[in-house]
């Protein structure tokens, strides 16, 4: 595919490039970023030329994963990174994302997720977003509950960090929860859980 640029209120997601190099680079400096997510831990500055000119333009051109750097509007300053990556089963995808130290708390990466979302049900026939994150890491929890995900459960082992596997929660989004057609219809399982309950099996039993 080629590469494109999604613009939100306030961002603008575009595909990285040779001029990210150094921005990356010094974001990725910061402890949490090198903790929660898969980077490599020390973060060298070959690290980030790899990532920027090499990784993630092939992954627009196979098709494979679909990463987009969060600039502001107004400055084009990088607040964060993005990735919508392909999954073995069709019309699934999985969201991925990190935070520039210094402009957490603004509500940039939720905005960048649902601009994402909405572009990846439309244009990639996505039928199914997932969300996945070692137990523990809240903020990014936080940032998928916002966008609208739906914690579906833990996976055991379900993370590999930098040689370590860990366990993860899991999450999902679908066009529906946007109010989107999706590409195929769906229909809940009878026993699916109601939004703020537990499913009728174990409401009637209790």
């Amino acid at each position: 595919m080629e590469p494109i640029t999604l613009t939100t209120e306030r961002l603008v997601l575009r595909p990285f490039g040779p001029q990210d190099t150094h921005r990356v680079h010094a974001a990725c400096q910061d402890p949490d970023i090198q903790r929660w997510t898969v980077i490599p831990s020390p973060y060298r500055l070959t690290d980030a030329e790899l990532f920027t000119t090499k990784l993630a333009p092939a992954g627009w051109q196979d098709d494979s994963a679909y990463g987009f750097a969060l600039t502001l509007r107004e400055t084009g300053t990088l607040v964060g990174a993005l990735g919508i990556d392909r999954r073995s089963c069709p019309g699934t995808y999985e969201v991925g994302y990190w935070s520039a130290q210094e402009h957490r708390g603004n509500g940039y990466v939720t905005e960048a997720v649902l601009g994402s979302a909405r572009w990846a049900f439309a244009s990639l026939g996505a039928d199914r977003l997932e969300w996945r994150a070692e137990i523990g890491n809240l903020a990014s929890r936080a940032v998928a509950l916002r966008a609208g995900f739906r914690l579906e459960g833990d996976q055991r082992s379900g993370l590999l960090n930098k040689g370590v596997r860990r366990d993860a929660w899991t999450a999902a989004l679908l066009p529906s929860d946007l109010g989107l057609a999706g590409t195929h219809p769906y229909v809940p399982g009878r026993h699916a859980p109601r939004p703020g309950g537990a499913p009728d099996s174990v409401r009637r039993s209790t």
